[in-house]
């Protein structure tokens, strides 16, 4: 009986401490953990770009790098899809079972909830919906903009908040938006949100992020909130904080350890020297930071966002987010790592656990790849308009998008696509004239002579991402004003929707495989004896999409520096694995391979 009594004295002890609730909260120069000076060192990841069967081990990859924090962004979109049909559950997208595997791994979190919050993500985070509103204004005080937020902040408040450490979980901070004061002014629209989540229940401290200067700190901080510096990583910085608010704390809210990349561009590899150089900074003077990122994981299916910085430029992101963090997109230690790892532990009092054992990885042998449909065999019912419309007036938030018309009076000459968002295959009775990108403002191609008496002409349009940052997010797809032929503008368009999620490409049936051309369906599959991680070599085709059992593992180029695409081992099982790719240029039958690295 004394034994049965005490057992339960120990199982009650346990729940106790299990959910013991905590007091964070911000001195004038400190931020405080049950009233102790805490030092916050916080590796950021985010779960919509994991595997969910690997949240667990980035998080403990983290934590044996020396950070005691983990730093994680919400994607809006990825939970809202269609306005007020919100996704808790599939995938990866249990943003509490995350927070939940924090907590159980000894971590504190920093929530980065948005609304906005830019990453590299499609549309930063917002969700593209928005979009169909004609003149819709985001990032203010625009009602039809605050009605959504406020929608969000309601229902994603239910889920984080029997996390707050005030409740006995994790969560120590909650950001306000992200980097406004790079976008805007309106004083009073951050102040609304943070009112947001406090009329919602969240009663822990708040901070915001923005770049260390005076400009950019007036316009995106709130009375209240600790200030982020993105980065912050000198004095100077720190004094800019305390001259925009000397009476709460700063931090660095995104330290750089690595860099996004774009198409075209090489591989983003910020020398090892700098961070070193920067983390010391830090760790001597006691000043929390947060290593934006620690681990980036993957941008999957269509969910890469892009940049621009003025009107006629266009940045697509890879699919890859690996950013040359410490932890690779594969789950890796990198030189880094180790370099930093070795850097924390000469300053924290409390023991660094030791590395995880590494996921494992395989190669698979070549296997080809056979076309066996197009996208003109492929097409819905068509949506007839006088004039082109952008995909997300029809309801279309991602994928690819089909205008067609007959040319009537002029039928060859000057052909100008006003605006093509992004990348466009401009056809002429079923043969290909010529593609034309968004980048660069170069949009007028020369359309040949038919001897037809009335020309078809097919423009397919690829959405590449909305962009995630700066002025120009009003970012719709396809054709946003018009087609003109020698400055006459053409009508009477039939618009075929092609979002090409997964349930469409399952459906996919061989069909006779006379007049393939661009914008082609290959199919192919490969057998695993072992399932692993893997990597699939696309240098054998040219732009498109790739799906693996029906998952969408993202887009890739032939422009690079993305060649191969990563594949998690959840979305592989053992024997047979089927393989789709739509590729708007290959026409002919080529291999793909499984290897082991990004690069």
């Amino acid at each position: 009986m004394k034994k049965l009594i005490l057992l339960l004295l120990i199982f009650s002890t346990g729940l106790v401490n299990a959910q013991k609730k905590h007091v964070f909260s911000l001195s004038k120069n400190d931020f405080l953990l049950d009233g102790k000076p805490f030092q916050i060192i916080s590796g950021e990841m985010h779960p919509a770009r994991i595997p969910k069967i690997y949240w667990r081990q980035r998080i403990q990859m983290a934590k044996a790098m020396g950070c005691n924090t983990i730093a994680a962004y919400v994607f809006w979109n990825y939970l809202e899809q269609q306005p007020g049909v919100f996704d808790f559950t599939s995938e990866n997208r249990n943003i509490a079972e995350f927070i939940k595997i924090c907590k159980e791994e000894g971590m504190w979190v920093l929530l980065r909830p948005g609304p906005y919050v830019c990453a590299e993500w499609d549309f930063g985070g917002l969700p593209p919906y928005l979009l169909k509103i004609p003149d819709i204004k985001v990032r203010c005080m625009d009602p039809r903009y605050m009605a959504a937020v406020t929608r969000y902040v309601s229902v994603l408040s239910k889920q984080v908040k029997p996390l707050l450490c005030t409740a006995g979980g994790p969560i120590i901070m909650v950001q306000v938006e992200n980097e406004y004061g790079s976008y805007s002014n309106d004083r009073e629209y951050i102040k609304t949100l943070k009112n947001l989540w406090v009329s919602n229940g969240i009663n822990v401290p708040f901070y915001t992020a923005d770049g260390p200067t005076a400009f950019m700190l007036e316009a995106g901080s709130v009375d209240g909130a600790a200030i982020g510096l993105d980065s912050g990583i000198s004095d100077a910085d720190f004094e800019h904080a305390a001259q925009q608010n000397p009476n709460v704390p700063a931090f660095s809210s995104e330290t750089y350890p690595g860099w996004l990349t774009h198409w075209k561009e090489k591989w983003q590899k910020p020398d090892k020297a700098d961070i070193l150089k920067q983390v010391t900074y830090l760790l001597e003077h006691k000043r929390s930071f947060n290593l934006y990122v620690i681990h980036g994981g993957t941008n999957f299916g269509y969910n890469a966002g892009a940049n621009a910085f003025n009107p006629t430029q266009f940045q697509p992101d890879v699919t890859s987010y690996d950013y040359d963090a410490p932890v690779n997109e594969q789950g890796a230690p990198t030189e880094k790592y180790f370099a930093l790892r070795d850097l924390i532990a000469k300053y924290v009092k409390y023991k660094i656990p030791d590395v995880p054992k590494a996921i494992p990885t395989t190669e698979i042998p070549a296997f080809q790849m056979q076309p066996f449909t197009t996208v003109w065999k492929e097409l819905p019912a068509a949506i007839k308009l006088p004039q082109v419309k952008p995909m997300e007036s029809l309801g279309q938030y991602s994928g690819f998008i089909l205008y067609r018309t007959k040319l009537i009076g002029h039928k060859s000459g000057n052909l100008t696509i006003t605006e093509p968002h992004d990348y466009a295959l401009v056809l002429l009775n079923g043969k290909l004239v010529d593609s034309v990108y968004r980048d660069g403002g170069k949009w007028t191609i020369k359309l040949p002579k038919s001897d037809l008496k009335d020309p078809v002409l097919d423009i397919l349009v690829e959405n590449m991402g909305h962009i995630n940052f700066a002025q120009y997010m009003i970012d719709r797809k396809g054709i946003t004003d018009r087609v003109t032929l020698e400055g006459m503008t053409l009508t009477n368009w039939e618009i075929y929707k092609l979002p090409m999620d997964e349930k469409f490409v399952a459906s996919l049936k061989p069909k006779y495989p006379e007049g393939f051309h661009d914008g082609v369906y290959f199919g192919g599959s490969f057998d695993l004896n072992t399932v692993a991680d893997t990597y699939l070599d696309l240098s054998n085709f040219k732009k498109g999409v790739i799906w693996v059992n029906g998952h969408n593992l993202g887009r890739y180029w032939n422009v690079g520096p993305q060649f191969h695409l990563y594949c998690p081992a959840n979305w592989l099982h053992k024997g047979k694995n089927t393989v789709t790719v739509f590729d708007l240029h290959q026409e002919k039958a080529a291999n793909i391979s499984g290897v082991k690295t990004l690069e």
